[in-house]
C-alpha cells in the first residue's frame, strides 16, 4: 500500500524522465511580491502567457508596513516590490489581493482560510514555508523564482520525488504546551538538516488533538528539519475547517469532494523509508537559545554544556551562543527580554490571538517591552474585533498593527534594534533575522504572552490563563 504521499505525488504525475526529475503538474501556485518578478520578467522576455492563470494568487505580504497602510509606502524597495506585483498580475489576469483589501494578508494564511488550499491539492510558491498548506492534506512545498516561472508558463515543474518519512507523536499535550513547542522539540531532536530529501507526514494521537490552525504551525516549521514539507493526512477536523469557506466546493461538489479526501491516507502497511516516535509527555513549553530553530530547550532546562557538543559542532555552538550573550549551562528563566512579536505564517492566526489574549487577560504589559501583535489576515483582524480580543488586549496595554509578515524577517520597518531579545512566535532565528544584531528567542503564543506581561522569559504554566 503506498503512502499518503505517493497518492497524491503519483496522482499529479505527467511524466518522468528516466534517471531524471518527474514533470509534476500543480493545482495552486501563490505568488508574493519578492520572489516573483524576474518570473514575470522572463515570461514577458518569452513572449509567454501564464497556461491557467485561474490557479496562480497574488498577494504582497513581506514588504507591507503594518502601520498606516492607507498611506504611500515610505521605503522604496518596498514600494516598488509591492507595485510591480500589482502591475505583473493586472498585466498577465491573475487574482490579485493587494494592500488594505479583505483578502489580502500573509498568502500562508490566506490560502488555508479561504478555502484555496484543499486536500489532495499540489501546492507551490516561491517561499520556503509554503509546506504550511501540508496541514490541509495536500503536497505543498517551496521553489525557487525560476520554477515559479515554470509553474507559471506550464502549470507544471521538475522535481525530484523526495523520500518519505512519517513522525508519529503519541500521547496527549501537558497544559501549556502547544503545536509550536511540539515543532520546537521536533527541530532540537532532528536538528536543522535531519529531515533533509524527506517529506514528511505527521500522525499519532497528539496530531489527531489538533485543531487546524495548530497543524498549520506543525506543517509551517517542517523546513526548518530540513524537510522538503510537511502534511497530516485530512479528516474530520480538516472537513469542518474547509466546509463554507469562499473556495470551498459546495453542494454535490462539496459531498464528492469529501468523498474523496476520506481516501487521503496511508495504509495500515505502508512502508516508510524512515519513521520516528515521540512522546508528549517529554515535551515542555519551549524557547530558543542559539541561532538556528534546532538549538531549543524546555523553558525549564539549561543550555547545553560544552561538554554536551561533539567536537565538530563545539565552534559553531560557542559562536552562536557569543551572538546571543548566553553562556553554557545557563538557565533562561527569569532573563529580561525587550521586544515581543506575536504573528507570522507560523503564528499569526485567530487561535494564536486567543491564547495570547488567554495570558494577558486581567495583566498589564512590561513597562519594558515593546510589542508588536500583528494579525495573519484582515480576516484574523476582523475576528480579533467580533470576539473583542482587541479590548482585552487593549486594557493590557497592547495595540494591534495591520496584517503582514512584519518583524519575521523585518523585510519593512519592524526591525528589532541590535543587541535587544526578542521573544517571536516567528520561524527562524537567524543572525539578524529580525533586524542587524538583534537577538531572537523563538517561542509559542503562550510562552510570548507570559513575556510581554513579565518583562522575562517566563514559563506560562506559572501565570493564570483566562479560559
Amino acid at each position: 500500500m503506498n503512502t499518503l504521499f505517493d497518492k497524491i505525488w503519483d496522482k499529479h504525475v505527467v511524466q518522468k524522465i528516466e534517471d531524471g526529475p518527474t514533470q509534476l503538474y500543480i493545482d495552486r501556485l501563490y505568488c508574493h511580491e519578492v520572489t516573483s518578478p524576474q518570473a514575470f520578467a522572463g515570461m514577458r522576455e518569452r513572449g509567454l502567457k501564464c497556461f491557467r492563470p485561474d490557479h496562480i494568487y497574488c498577494m504582497p505580504d513581506h514588504n507591507t508596513p503594518t502601520h498606516d497602510q492607507d498611506k504611500p509606502i515610505e521605503d522604496p524597495v518596498s514600494k516598488k516590490q509591492v507595485d510591480t506585483l500589482a502591475k505583473n498580475a493586472a498585466d498577465f489576469g491573475l487574482t490579485h489581493y493587494g494592500m488594505l483589501s479583505k483578502d489580502n494578508g500573509i498568502i500562508h494564511v490566506v490560502g488555508p482560510e479561504k478555502g484555496l488550499s484543499l486536500p489532495g491539492m499540489t501546492i507551490v510558491c516561491g517561499d520556503s514555508h509554503t509546506s504550511t498548506h501540508g496541514a490541509m492534506g495536500a503536497v505543498a512545498f517551496g521553489i525557487g523564482t525560476s520554477e515559479v516561472e515554470m509553474v507559471m508558463a506550464s502549470q507544471c515543474i521538475l522535481q525530484q520525488k523526495p523520500k518519505s518519512m512519517r513522525i508519529n507523536i503519541n500521547g496527549k499535550l501537558q497544559k501549556g504546551v502547544t503545536a509550536k513547542d511540539v515543532a520546537l522539540y521536533l527541530m532540537s531532536k532532528l536538528t536543522t538538516s535531519g529531515a533533509t530529501g524527506y517529506f514528511v507526514e505527521y500522525s499519532g494521537q497528539v496530531v489527531k488533538d489538533l485543531t487546524m490552525e495548530g497543524r498549520l504551525t506543525l506543517c509551517n516549521l517542517s523546513i526548518e528539519m530540513g524537510a522538503r514539507g510537511g502534511f497530516v493526512a485530512p479528516d474530520e477536523t480538516t472537513f469542518e475547517y474547509i466546509k463554507g469557506r469562499e473556495f470551498a466546493p459546495k453542494g454535490e461538489e462539496w459531498d464528492k469532494a469529501v468523498e474523496y479526501w476520506k481516501t487521503l491516507k496511508s495504509g495500515d502497511d505502508a512502508v516508510f523509508d524512515k519513521e520516528l516516535n515521540f512522546e508528549a509527555a517529554d515535551i515542555e513549553p519551549r524557547i530558543t537559545y542559539g541561532t538556528n530553530p534546532g538549538m531549543g530547550i524546555g523553558i525549564t532546562e539549561a543550555i547545553p554544556t560544552l561538554d554536551d557538543i561533539d567536537d565538530a559542532g563545539k565552534a559553531s555552538f560557542q559562536k552562536s551562543l557569543d551572538y546571543m550573550g548566553f553562556a553554557p549551562g545557563e538557565k533562561l528563566l527569569g532573563h529580561a527580554i525587550d521586544y515581543v512579536f506575536l504573528g507570522a505564517c507560523t503564528n499569526g492566526r485567530i487561535e494564536d490571538f486567543r491564547a495570547f489574549a488567554s495570558i494577558v487577560k486581567g495583566k498589564k504589559k512590561a513597562e519594558n517591552v515593546v510589542a508588536w501583535l500583528v494579525p495573519g489576515s484582515w480576516l484574523v483582524d476582523k475576528q480579533i474585533r467580533e470576539e473583542g480580543i482587541d479590548k482585552v488586549l487593549e486594557e493590557a496595554g497592547f495595540a494591534i498593527r495591520q496584517p503582514g509578515c512584519s518583524a519575521c524577517l523585518a523585510m519593512n520597518d519592524d526591525k528589532i534594534p541590535a543587541g535587544k531579545y526578542s521573544v517571536s512566535t516567528s520561524n527562524r532565528n537567524f543572525e539578524g533575522r529580525q533586524g542587524p544584531g538583534s537577538r531572537t528567542i523563538l517561542a509559542s503564543p503562550l510562552v510570548a504572552a507570559a513575556a510581554a506581561v513579565t518583562g522575562k522569559i517566563t514559563d506560562p504554566r506559572e501565570l493564570k490563563i483566562e479560559g
